[in-house]
């Protein structure tokens, strides 16, 4: 998706403007092109399994960010562990934006921690849930949203409206992974040594706290799965942000982040394995109708190939 994200940054400095209207005409042209691509991709492999099945891989492969969440995360748990402050503060970038010039080893971890689960869902749970429901157009039209969000989806002066139709969208289309995203991580929990009853009450408690319709979601049951009070005092751009506490538990050290990492793991497999299971029902993962012959009532046999993409989780930018 670096192409992607090239050519947007590209078209953006083309036609910003202070103008909501002139936001949702860029967020609309830049998902439609990601859409019309998959839809263009899905149509050209329609006779052909193998090959719908090898660019299904490709786009799965593109889109995904779990590999890099895990390896980000471990990397922070590392650093912090050894005492790495100023090194932990640079690593940071690479999974959120907040700023960390002035942050402490407690801080580094909770936002390394806030951060693995918030994109648990989104670089994780979410394209493969819109893979199941709609193949590659759902693959690449999803993760357009979430770049579009990542690069103009804040409530900065340049982009409070010029972006406000990405972010919206970005909302809009994470609202079920989101909270799958959560049901799996309380589902997950035993496996990471964690509490399923802790992350299912937090969930159900705090979720709606976050500033965020979905981030706040998972955030929450992560923290209740781990034990671990989320939430606090934020700075993104130069502007400070109090949000509400996450769970009941101690505020998370290092050995928490691996555990989270652990965790975000676990919820991307069970995620995987479930779009891999519903893809096949969906009229995307099926392949083709093919005639095999005729009945004798003349009528013909008809079969389809599960051509659903089991791949896994790639590196990938993320927020």
């Amino acid at each position: 998706m670096a192409i992607f994200g090239s050519a947007a940054a590209r078209f953006e400095r083309a036609v910003w403007a202070d103008s909501k209207p002139r936001g949702v005409a860029y967020a609309g042209l830049c998902a439609f092109g990601a859409v019309g691509l998959g839809a263009a991709l899905q149509t050209a492999t329609r006779r052909s399994p193998f090959a719908r099945f090898t660019l299904t891989a490709a786009c799965t492969w593109v889109v995904l960010g779990g590999r890099g969440l895990a390896a980000e995360g471990a990397e922070m748990a590392r650093l912090l562990e050894a005492g790495e402050v100023p090194s932990a503060r640079t690593r940071l970038s690479h999974l959120c934006a907040r700023d960390a010039t002035t942050l402490d080893s407690a801080e580094l971890t909770r936002a390394a921690t806030e951060s693995i689960a918030e994109n648990t869902s989104d670089a994780v749970v979410a394209p493969l849930f819109w893979g199941a429901v709609a193949g590659m157009p759902g693959l690449l039209g999803y993760r357009a949203l979430n770049t579009l969000d990542a690069m103009v989806g804040y409530r900065s002066p340049r982009y409070r409206n010029f972006g406000w139709a990405a972010a919206r969208a970005d909302d809009a289309v994470n609202l079920l992974p989101s909270r799958i995203g959560a049901a799996l991580t309380a589902l997950c929990a035993p496996l990471a040594g964690g509490h399923p009853r802790g992350a299912w009450r937090v969930w159900r408690r705090d979720g709606g706290q976050h500033p965020s319709p979905n981030a706040g979601q998972v955030e929450a049951a992560f923290a209740g799965a781990l034990d671990i009070r989320l939430g606090g005092t934020n700075s993104y751009g130069g502007e400070v942000e109090s949000r509400s506490r996450l769970g009941d538990g101690r505020d998370p050290e290092p050995v928490d982040l691996r555990r989270a990492v652990r965790l975000s793991r676990l919820v991307g497999l069970a995620a995987a394995v479930i779009a891999a299971t519903a893809a096949p029902a969906t009229p995307w993962g099926a392949s083709p109708v093919q005639s095999i012959g005729a009945t004798p009532v003349g009528r013909a046999v008809r079969r389809s190939v599960d051509n659903s993409a089991r791949s896994r989780p790639a590196v990938d930018n993320l927020r």
